[in-house]
């Protein structure tokens, strides 16, 4: 059918995350994390927008730009599983599908109007790179979109636990109050992959331009160090 196999990138999204590693797992689990979305020329006009203002969270569509080309499975091994358990892939959030788009729901912020490259949407709990193409964006309805009793399978149980997150004092001093929340609450989850588990191994995350060294003990994660990188 004519016109069915193209998408269409509208904006790009700019975010404190650089890699993979250490994006939260799912959207609106980390409010503090700020995103900017800057339309395509093409789009970047205010009536495209018009009207988005009245509403407090928005629908993403975008693409796993990250992913290798011919990555989609037909099985995939949740990390909510443990990492051992194959499921089939349309059960599954997996970022290796047969179409690689993504869907996020996001709290908007503001519009930005006066920068260079305006109109700007500024949103929070977005679980996207830095860089990420979005092809589509649609206002989130509460009566149509909000489901409280959806049963939701394999991760109908909340098996998240937040980790007890240690930042000595002088690697705090390395960050402004509103980095020091949203890489506080970033840790929390634990970005680690769910199979892992080894208290002696140092991990890394980025996060604008710093590298964030830590180790996670049980229920405790401790940052080891906070280099600035370039």
């Amino acid at each position: 059918m004519e016109g069915y196999n193209r998408f269409e990138i509208i904006a790009h999204i700019q975010t404190a995350l650089p890699d993979k590693f250490g994006v939260p797992r799912q959207s609106g689990l980390t409010p503090g994390l700020t995103g900017r979305i800057v339309f395509e020329k093409r789009f970047r006009n205010p009536d495209a927008i018009r009207g988005l203002e009245d509403f407090s969270h928005i629908w993403l569509l975008w693409l796993f730009s990250e992913n290798p080309a011919g990555g989609e499975k037909l099985t995939v091994r949740p990390p909510r599983l443990g990492g051992n358990t194959r499921v089939g892939v349309f059960a599954t959030r997996s970022p290796f599908r047969p179409s690689p788009v993504g869907l996020s729901s996001v709290r908007l912020v503001g519009i930005e109007k006066d920068s260079p490259d305006s109109p700007a949407l500024i949103v929070e709990g977005a679980d996207l790179v830095d860089g990420t193409p979005i092809i589509d964006i649609k206002p989130y309805l509460a009566f149509t979109d909000s489901h409280p009793d959806a049963i939701c399978g394999f991760a109908n149980e909340n098996l998240h636990r937040a980790l007890k997150v240690i930042i000595p004092e002088n690697e705090t001093s390395k960050l402004f109050p509103r980095e020091l929340e949203a890489i506080t609450s970033l840790l929390s989850q634990d970005p680690r992959p769910s199979y892992q588990n080894d208290p002696g191994r140092v991990y890394g995350m980025r996060y604008s331009d710093h590298e964030i060294k830590f180790m996670v003990d049980g229920d405790t994660l401790t940052v080891t160090g906070i280099e600035e990188k370039s």
